[in-house]
């Protein structure tokens, strides 16, 4: 190896080493993504996936979905999300630099608006600002269904798995999410092999 390759191991993605002019446009996007991260990383998916699949092409629908997957068996899914797509699209440099860049507006706003909370939270403009907010978070996480669900439920089995965890959900709430997940994943990893 030469001495450039060897010092981008640290900005090689999937598709192999990356630009700092990439670096930078990757960072701007998710500081972009984490302004509109209200409430639920999911309310993100449909913004991620037009910049990160259809935008820029950084990721094929397939590595889009796994990188959400992954994400969202992992706690604090919107910081996990950010940084998974960022190390796929540039490495170790652009997995730390979108999990700080998807962080920081939320970080920004909170500090900025918090000594201000108790005295605007009993504004009526404020609550209806709110509502509108949370009414625009749940149509996103709608979308977010309708994207992941028409990419990831491919056959019988998906429609059947995802079928049973939603009945398990709605029908059986004592069952924890988390071993819904693992048995799903078991089930696919029995299917695969």
């Amino acid at each position: 190896r030469t001495g450039a390759h060897m010092g981008a191991w640290w900005l090689t993605g999937v598709r192999g080493v990356t630009s700092l002019s990439n670096l930078g446009t990757l960072s701007l996007f998710f500081v972009k993504a984490g302004a509109f991260s209200f409430g639920s990383g999911l309310a993100i998916v449909p913004f991620l996936y037009a910049g990160v699949v259809r935008e820029h092409q950084w990721l094929t629908e397939r590595q889009f979905v796994d990188a959400i997957a992954v994400a969202m068996i992992t706690p604090g899914p919107v910081v996990i999300t950010a940084a998974f797509i960022g190390y796929l699209v540039s490495g170790l440099a652009g997995g730390t630099a979108a999990a700080i860049a998807v962080f920081t507006p939320p970080f920004v706003i909170v500090i900025v608006a918090a000594p201000y909370y108790r005295r605007l939270a009993g504004n009526p403009q404020v609550r209806a600002f709110v509502q509108g907010v949370t009414a625009g978070a749940m149509g996103a996480i709608a979308g977010a269904v309708v994207i992941l669900g028409r990419r990831s439920l491919t056959d019988w089995v998906t429609v059947a798995i995802a079928g049973a965890v939603l009945f398990a959900l709605i029908k059986l709430p004592k069952i924890p999410e988390p071993v819904l997940i693992l048995a799903a994943a078991l089930i696919g990893l029995i299917r695969g092999a």
